[in-house]
């Protein structure tokens, strides 16, 4: 997707007349044959009925580990930027990806409603809110998505006087890298800002109003398990790519992805922060900035032999900051998506004995626990090479 941002001076400087398109670098990568799951281990190319088959890597929580206590909206000082900075897109998105489809709230005597059961109290008000959503249809099996988190913006000076010169700064912002400069002193000038974005960021805030459970498969860049597959699957390497287990149904492009998941698990409406056009492709744009060079390129990381289960949804600056590194160490994940209005929030009651997103559960090792900072340092101390 794209989108164009004009800022121009004031009548006396000369519009700009025209922009040239700025060479992107690229790479190729040869497919592997991988199984539509985790990709195997390889193997000997001769091999007996005798023969062994390798174990498995061994996975376990680090030396000493303790899962936390959950603390509800607590913010470790030392994170305190990394939430500022998930959260620039509560703003720029006007919270969606917050509520489910069809969310109403109530406000109802705190008595009216079991304490096993999910609701919001309002602290000394003997009132708590009780949530409700409407819903389409559910899927049997998880969606599959592939995808990672991108962000290029292009900014174009020109300027006019004799002799001219034309100044182009391509920034792929996620990764801080400068594509190409020529820099030039500016008199008489105009600036053209394009954000490029591709759009994963669009299918998860979807994913997350329609209530849905999402198989992620992360392919950042550089990346050596995922990427391959799409391209062996979809015959480019483009992203998100979604496969729908349920129907067959696979797919590239963000705005295709939305309408048919809003088609097959909605009403068939698309929320109208996801139907502006350009002004979805620039929000979108800014709601990503905060979080710079996160979620984009690899670190080296020891692949796990089962997913890990992530309870967590879009809107949450926690639970964002967690996908960030899931994502970076290519770590496949279930999520459980349960904004607000869920009927999963009170599944979660019912498993852990308290509500807080993100909560972790890693088959690897056993290990469940809550808040993201920890969850972080987990991940990286466990999976990271």
């Amino acid at each position: 997707m794209a989108g164009v941002l004009n800022f121009s001076q004031p009548s006396l400087f000369r519009p700009l007349s025209g922009s040239r398109q700025i060479p992107r670098t690229s790479f190729s990568i040869r497919a592997t044959s991988e199984s539509s799951k985790t990709p195997q281990t390889p193997s000997s190319s001769s091999t007996t009925s005798t023969q062994e088959k390798p174990e498995p890597t061994p996975f376990a929580a680090p030396p000493n580990f303790k899962p936390p206590e959950p603390k509800r909206f607590a913010v470790r000082p030392d994170k305190a930027l990394d939430i500022l900075g998930a959260a620039l897109a509560l703003f720029f998105r006007f919270g969606t990806g917050v509520f489910v489809s069809g969310y109403s709230a109530s406000f109802v005597s705190k008595d009216e409603i079991p304490p096993d059961q999910y609701a919001m109290e309002i602290a000394g008000s003997g009132f708590k809110v009780k949530e409700t959503s409407k819903l389409g249809p559910r899927p049997e099996k998880p969606i599959e998505i592939y995808e990672y988190e991108r962000l290029t913006a292009r900014v174009v000076f020109s300027t006019y006087g004799l002799p001219w010169t034309t100044c182009k700064l391509q920034l792929s912002l996620l990764s801080k890298d400068i594509i190409g400069t020529e820099i030039a002193l500016l008199k008489d000038y105009a600036m053209h800002v394009q954000f490029d974005t591709y759009g994963s960021y669009l299918v998860r805030e979807i994913v997350a109003v329609l209530d849905l459970d999402v198989l992620y498969y992360p392919c950042p860049r550089n990346g050596p398990n995922f990427r391959p597959k799409v391209l062996q699957m979809g015959g480019k390497k483009q992203f998100p790519y979604m496969v729908d287990p349920n129907t067959g149904v696979s797919m590239y492009e963000s705005d295709n992805i939305i309408k048919y998941l809003v088609g097959k698990y909605g009403d068939g409406s698309i929320p109208f922060m996801l139907s502006l056009g350009l002004l979805t492709t620039l929000t979108e744009g800014f709601a990503m900035i905060g979080r710079l060079g996160k979620g984009q390129s690899y670190t080296p990381a020891k692949l796990p032999p089962k997913p890990l289960e992530v309870w967590a949804y879009e809107g949450s600056p926690f639970c964002k900051v967690v996908r960030e590194v899931l994502v970076e160490l290519e770590l496949p994940h279930l999520q459980r998506s349960c904004a607000r209005g869920s009927p999963k929030r009170q599944i979660l009651i019912e498993k852990a004995k308290h509500f807080q997103v993100p909560y972790l559960e890693d088959p690897n090792t056993g290990v469940q626990m809550f808040e993201s900072a920890d969850i972080v340092e987990y991940l990286r101390a466990t999976y990271a090479q």
